[in-house]
This record gives C-alpha cells, sequence and structure tokens, in this order.
C-alpha cells in the first residue's frame, strides 16, 4: 500500500521482500527437495577428482608431458603428467574458495536466482570445454575443470537461504544442502564405475556431453520454481512486523480522517497477519515457545552478538574474523590437498600401489557416504552445542586426522579415511 500526492492509496505499500509464511508449504517442500537434488549433482562435483584421475590417466590426458625414458619404460603415470593433472584440480579447488566473494555479493544484490542461473551457465560452459577437450587445439582440461567448479558456488551458497523456508528445520535443511554438497563428489565415482564396466567404451566425451542435462535441469528451476529474492529469516519477520506501527509520520499530509483511520486499520491487519504467520511457520501456537528457544540458542552460542554494531571493516579486523579465516586457509588446503595426493601419499606411506589402489578405491565410496552419514548428526551438534564446543571438536578431528595421516600402517589409513570423510561435511557446515 502507497500514498501519493493526490491522498489515494494503494497495496504497493505492504508489500515486503519474501516471507516463507508468503509461499505455500508444499512449494517450499519442493523448492528444498530441487536444492538439494542440483547440489548433489552440481554443487562440488570437481572435489571428486580421486574418482575421474584414474580415468583421465586411462586416457593418456597430459602423456606429452613424460620424457621420452618414461615413456619406454611405460610408467603408469609420468612426474611432469602427474603435476599437471594435480595442477587441474588444484586450480579448480582454489577458484571454488576465491569466487565465494563475487557470489555474495551477486546474491545480495540480485538475489538467488540470478546466482543460480549464473552457476548454470558457468557449468555449461565447462562441462561443453571439458567434453570436446580431446579434440580442442589448445588445453581445454584446465579451464573446463576450472568453469565447472566455477559453477559450483553459485549453485550451493545461493541455496542457503532456503534454510528459511521451515525455520524450526534449519539445521536440518543446511545440513542435507551441505551433506548434497560433499556428495557430489560421488558423480565421478559412478561415473569411473560405468566407465570401467564398458572397458572404456563410454567415452570420457559421451559422459560430459550427457552431463549437460544437469545446468539445463537447474535453469528450468530457477526459472519456473525458486524465488527471485531471498527468503527472510524470523528476525526479519519479526522486525518487518514490529515497523508496520498505527501511526505514520505521513498520516499527517492527509487531511481526510476516513482515509488516515482506513490507512492504520490496514497497517495493523497487515501487522497482526504477519505475526500470526510467523507463529504457523514456526509451528507453535505461541510464539513466546520460540522466543524462549532462540533465547536459549544465543546464551549456549557463547559468542551471540560479539561482533554486533560493528561496520564490516571493523569485524574484519577483530580476531574473530582473522582467526577462523586463517583455521579456513589451513583446512582448506589440507582437505583439497588430501583429496588430490590420497593415491601417491599412500604409496610413499605403504611403499606398496596396489594397496594405495585399494585405500584410493576405499576413499571414493567414504567420501560422498560420508556426507550422507553426517547429516543428521551434524544438526544436532549445531543446533544444542555452543560456538565454542563445536570448534573445539573441529580442532581435536583435524589433530587427530594430521596424527593418522604419517603412520605408516593400514588400519591408520582407514581410520584417516573414515574420520577425513566426516570432519569435511562437519567442517563445510559449522563455517558456514
Amino acid at each position: 500500500m502507497s500514498f501519493n500526492p493526490v491522498g489515494t492509496w494503494t497495496e504497493a505499500a505492504f508489500e515486503e521482500p519474501v516471507g516463507a509464511f508468503e509461499v505455500p508449504k508444499w512449494k517450499r517442500i519442493v523448492q528444498v527437495f530441487a536444492a538439494v537434488i542440483y547440489c548433489l549433482l552440481a554443487a562440488g562435483p570437481v572435489f571428486g577428482y580421486a574418482a575421474i584421475k584414474p580415468v583421465l590417466i586411462e586416457e593418456q590426458v597430459y602423456r606429452d608431458e613424460c620424457t621420452a625414458q618414461e615413456l619406454k619404460d611405460n610408467v603408469l603415470v609420468c612426474y611432469k603428467q602427474d603435476l599437471r593433472l594435480n595442477f587441474m584440480f588444484t586450480v579448480a579447488a582454489v577458484s571454488t574458495n576465491v569466487v565465494a566473494l563475487p557470489v555474495g555479493t551477486i546474491l545480495d544484490r540480485y538475489g538467488p536466482r540470478v546466482s543460480g542461473i549464473i552457476g548454470a551457465i558457468l557449468i555449461t560452459i565447462g562441462t561443453t570445454i571439458f567434453a570436446f577437450a580431446w579434440q580442442l587445439p589448445f588445453d581445454g582440461y584446465i579451464p573446463g575443470y576450472l568453469f565447472l567448479a566455477l559453477g559450483g558456488p553459485f549453485i550451493f551458497i545461493s541455496s542457503f537461504q532456503l534454510s528459511n523456508t521451515f525455520p524450526r528445520y534449519s539445521g536440518l535443511i543446511l545440513a542435507l544442502l551441505t551433506g548434497a554438497f560433499d556428495t557430489s563428489s560421488a558423480v565421478f565415482l559412478f561415473y569411473r564405475i560405468i566407465y570401467e564396466a564398458t572397458n572404456g567404451r563410454f567415452w570420457p566425451k559421451y559422459f560430459f556431453l550427457c552431463y549437460l542435462v544437469v545446468p539445463v535441469y537447474i535453469l528450468i528451476v530457477q526459472l519456473f520454481l525458486m524465488p527471485a529474492t531471498s527468503y527472510k529469516t524470523v528476525g526479519e519477520l519479526i522486525t518487518v512486523a514490529e515497523s508496520a506501527e498505527d501511526q505514520h509520520a505521513s498520516d499527517d499530509e492527509i487531511d481526510d480522517l476516513e482515509v488516515v483511520q482506513t490507512l492504520q486499520e490496514a497497517r495493523r491487519a497487515h501487522r497482526d497477519s504477519i505475526v500470526s504467520e510467523i507463529t504457523v511457520l514456526l509451528g507453535t501456537k505461541d510464539g513466546a515457545d520460540q522466543t524462549k528457544q532462540e533465547d536459549k540458542k544465543k546464551k549456549k552460542s557463547g559468542v551471540w552478538g560479539a561482533l554486533h554494531g560493528r561496520t564490516a571493516a571493523e569485524q574484519i579486523r577483530t580476531p574473530w574474523f582473522i582467526f577462523i579465516t586463517l583455521f579456513t586457509v589451513l583446512q582448506m588446503t589440507r582437505i583439497n590437498y588430501f583429496v588430490a595426493t590420497v593415491r601417491a601419499q599412500y604409496v610413499e606411506l605403504l611403499g606398496s600401489l596396489d594397496k594405495a589402489v585399494e585405500i584410493n578405491n576405499f576413499f571414493d565410496i567414504a567420501l560422498p557416504l560420508g556426507g550422507v552419514i553426517s547429516i543428521p548428526f551434524i544438526g544436532l551438534i549445531l543446533d544444542n552445542t555452543s560456538t565454542t564446543f563445536c570448534l573445539a571438536l573441529l580442532v581435536t578431528i583435524a589433530t587427530t586426522i594430521g596424527v593418522l595421516g604419517v603412520i605408516p600402517e593400514t588400519w591408520a589409513a582407514y581410520a584417516n579415511i573414515c574420520l577425513f570423510v566426516v570432519y569435511r561435511p562437519l567442517y563445510y557446515t559449522t563455517v558456514s
């Protein structure tokens, strides 16, 4: 509803950004389900590098980097070839972190739909380049893998706002999305299984051309199902309700008392409607129950409000931001390095290629499976423990992984991988 100089008013004055209660429950369920599906297929398939690397080696990607002696000795993968393949993954892994800043900017300015569409376009470009990389006159593997990686954050980060569709289950929804992201590494694992089952007849080109169905699906979902603007949090909805006062300064500009009274009644009805819908959205007859729960969470957090009231520049200069950033840099480096070099590490540690291949195969299956298994536990931990406990748990598990990673025993290798695949989704969700 809005007021214009001639004294008339319309419904536009009460239009607000999208609240979950304004969207039918069935549609919100479908939106979450659709987002989990496309995160499962496109949020982070490049992290399944350990699974697709043997296929690339079999297809002699970067074999021209080998020396004449290495070719004569018929080594499985030569030194420079291995470096080049790992560089392809390194560029992709680094880009997924660097691109987070522009993704956030686009998300804030243009909304999740635009972000999702950009992600679909980037994935299309990357998939197409990689499909024809074997026939291109230039090195298409690195840019193809890069664009495939760049699309993931646009898809994944823009999905976070869907946790506000059902505030009571926000932790579970975030865990589902993060679990889907972790499990997306299985895309290349399934392809490798098909590749081996067909004795290499299902060429990578055919797989990546089939994979183009995924960005098409994302594009359709973004255009016809997902919201153009992010869902507001319950706190934002309550702020809207509280700001919808009966008396507005603009009322003094209206001479017709009947119009003023009508405007005030409409504002009051709008506010009451928002409050009523919030209680329905929270699944409680009395909003006081939810308020108590939120207060309990804030107290349990231990750090709630530490940066409230500070500008972005002031927040960035605090130890809170500096140390969590340093921790993130270290852990992302460790996680991505392990994913890229798991086989090479265990060849060195165990002194056996066969054992390293077995561990690599176990890792390929455990990585996506860990994301699925850990979903309910992550939600419970985040919703019921303090921030300090969560960070201490991350540090403890990370340290244990580091210790297990240098023990030259088979049992330590399997224990390390089991812990790693559970730690990775916990780390991503907690930092997010």
